[in-house]
């Protein structure tokens, strides 16, 4: 079992907090070249913002920020999987600003997230739909203990790949010390 990294609380340059309504520029602004890819979300490329900004931040989900500088850097959406007997599974989707890829910020998301999750009292996290071609995410997934519990055939319809396999990925949170 992989042991998950503390999230350096020395660290002073970021602030992860709840979004609001006034992080949606924000937050749209690092969405929309994500999703008009359509390279890495199951969401229809011509999704209008309203219908993005509802998905990451409806009653349902619980949307942070990372903040540097008084701009938002990335974001991640915590939410249960499915109600009744399956709602203490959790969800989550994670971006971040472009620009901003491989400097750490994903990894420090995805810490906090993981720390939520289990304050909030789900016992587990789980990907449902993890492109097979993103090597990035799937990286950083399993270096923090995700494992790959299911894979799917043809699942999503790259723009430039064609049909490309998703994975399932699952990480206790039981287990996890934070």
């Amino acid at each position: 079992m992989t042991k998950t990294k503390l999230i350096n609380t020395n660290d002073t340059s970021f602030v992860i907090r709840k979004s609001t309504a006034d992080d949606q520029n924000q937050i749209w602004a690092i969405l929309k070249p994500i999703i008009r890819s359509g390279e890495t979300y199951a969401i229809d490329r011509s999704s209008s913002r309203k219908a993005v900004l509802n998905k990451w931040t409806d009653k349902h989900s619980k949307c942070y920020v990372l903040e540097r500088n008084s701009k938002v850097q990335g974001l991640y959406y915590l939410r249960a999987n499915h109600e009744g007997g399956g709602n203490h599974i959790c969800n989550c989707g994670f971006a971040v600003l472009e620009e901003k890829n491989g400097h750490g910020f994903g990894r420090k998301l995805l810490l906090h997230s993981l720390k939520k999750a289990k304050e909030l009292g789900f016992t587990g996290m789980q990907f449902n739909l993890v492109v097979s071609n993103n090597k990035r995410a799937i990286k950083l997934w399993e270096s923090e203990g995700f494992d790959i519990i299911g894979r799917i055939p043809s699942a999503f319809n790259h723009p430039k790949n064609g049909f490309t396999d998703a994975l399932i990925m699952f990480k206790n949170l039981i287990e996890t010390k934070l």
